[in-house]
């Protein structure tokens, strides 16, 4: 179902994305747009290879279990399908939320999420760079989440497909209109809100961990919207030159010394004002 529906429809979307933010683009690129899209493909075509073979066949599995031995919240609350499937989809995003948490909070899970993190521009092609140690270790926590949701198998490989999606949109450069983004963002995560994430000020960071539904970080008080796109700087502080940002390195860096969160002149980026964090600006 993955290969011969959900890829289709991922790279039909993807492309879409594509030409969009280069039509009309949301924030000013900071390096060279050919080398740093090489250096993403390689690193999300690792990546891809260990979703494929181990992340997929694992949820996959964590919901068959469930599914054989009705186990899972779903089968235990005995809801009819035109319920239990949208409780299912619902449960599933939200593990992906504290999934995203736990990458954040956890530093050894936070080295490989770095890996993402250190781009230093945001696009579509950052949608997929992820150390494939992350997809790896991400496994065994999805598949449990699988199980323990009671999500059909079908359903989990449905939602993959609206997760990878969702993944893309909300990376990608694109500019859509700011009173239509207010509107879609009041259920789905959005190219501005998700930008905010990628900040280069840590409290920025480490909010905004929705992946396809917004209304996990109001849930849980970690929402953070009234930054202008302008002043929204990309990356991690630490790591600001291009040259430490190729294949090679990425691939190591989990395994390197961790670097504490600073600019390589030692400041620590802030920022002034208390602006409305439930605002999201233009």
């Amino acid at each position: 179902m993955f290969d011969f529906a959900g890829a289709p429809v991922l790279a039909l979307a993807a492309l879409g994305f594509l030409v969009l933010e280069t039509r009309k683009a949301l924030r000013k690129r900071k390096q060279p747009q050919p080398e740093r899209m090489q250096t993403n493909v390689a690193v999300a075509a690792v990546a891809g290879a260990g979703l494929r073979w181990v992340l997929l066949p694992g949820i996959i599995a964590g919901a068959q279990l469930a599914h054989r031995r009705r186990q899972g919240l779903v089968a235990r609350l005995g809801l009819p399908r035109f319920l239990a499937y949208p409780l299912a989809f619902l449960l599933l995003d939200y593990g992906n939320y504290g999934w995203h948490v736990l990458l954040h909070r956890w530093r050894f899970l936070w080295r490989f999420h770095n890996v993402h993190h250190t781009d230093l521009d945001l696009d579509v092609t950052t949608a997929w760079r992820f150390h494939v140690g992350e997809v790896l270790l991400g496994t065994p926590f999805r598949a449990a989440a699988a199980w323990l949701t009671g999500a059909p198998p079908g359903l989990v490989v449905f939602y993959e497909v609206f997760y990878e999606a969702a993944t893309a949109f909300h990376h990608s450069n694109s500019k859509l209109p700011y009173g239509l983004e207010v509107r879609l963002g009041k259920l789905v995560v959005t190219p501005r809100m998700h930008g905010i994430h990628h900040s280069v000020v840590q409290r920025e960071t480490d909010s905004n961990y929705s992946i396809l539904f917004s209304f996990w970080d109001r849930l849980h008080g970690t929402v953070r919207l009234g930054v202008p796109q302008d002043a929204v700087n990309i990356g991690v502080p630490a790591y600001r030159d291009p040259h430490e940002l190729t294949f090679a390195r990425l691939m190591a860096l989990p395994f390197t010394p961790e670097r504490p969160w600073q600019l390589p002149d030692g400041t620590v980026p802030e920022r002034t004002g208390s602006p409305d964090p439930h605002r999201l600006l233009p």
